[in-house]
């Protein structure tokens, strides 16, 4: 496993990223929840969101390319690559660079949004299964404070929204020095 950590270019990642937000996403809805929220989260994820979506993270990235950093592993030959990467019969399939998968990735909100927490923000962080607890997440999250630590701030701080519900979440934020700091509530707008 070789995982090197990048910024998000939408030719090359944009499908692998997608992936990992559906995975988010789900989990968000599955695990943090009840019935209910799995059925909205999961009912949010249609195509016409897919685009939109990444739309907004080209328009994050136009701002600053580091605002989403991805981690990739370079994995030719188990089978998660692309079957249309190289023909099995094509005698130059050897000279095809190694296919990537996105196997993580963390998104901070561009500078010019900090003026609504008055602070960075960390969107989401995310990472596959099978690379959880190897170093992937540490990495990432090492990554956005970087961002963060050079973005022009209010306050020098650097936020995000966890359910309490969350308790991985919960201990790997505790191990990075994050610390609870207010409360965030919602209500649906369907009858506002």
């Amino acid at each position: 496993m070789s995982v090197e950590l990048r910024p998000y270019d939408r030719e090359r990642d944009a499908d692998g990223l997608y992936k990992l937000k559906i995975a988010f996403e789900r989990g968000l809805g599955e695990n943090t929840g009840g019935d209910e929220k799995a059925a909205a989260y999961e009912g949010k994820l249609t195509d016409a969101y897919r685009e939109r979506w990444l739309d907004w993270v080209d328009r994050c990235v136009d701002a600053d390319p580091r605002c989403v950093t991805v981690a990739v592993d370079e994995r030719a030959d188990d089978g998660e690559a692309d079957a249309g990467d190289a023909d099995a019969g094509d005698a130059d399939a050897g000279d095809e660079p190694e296919a990537e998968a996105v196997v993580g990735y963390v998104f901070v909100l561009p500078e010019r949004t900090a003026m609504i927490w008055d602070a960075a923000v960390l969107n989401e962080i995310y990472v596959a299964p099978d690379y959880r607890g190897t170093g992937v997440a540490d990495d990432l999250i090492d990554a956005a404070l970087a961002l963060a630590a050079d973005q022009d701030l209010p306050l020098d701080r650097i936020v995000l929204d966890v359910d309490p519900a969350n308790e991985r979440a919960k201990g790997f934020y505790d191990r990075h020095g994050f610390e609870p700091w207010g409360e965030m509530v919602a209500r649906p707008l369907e009858d506002a």
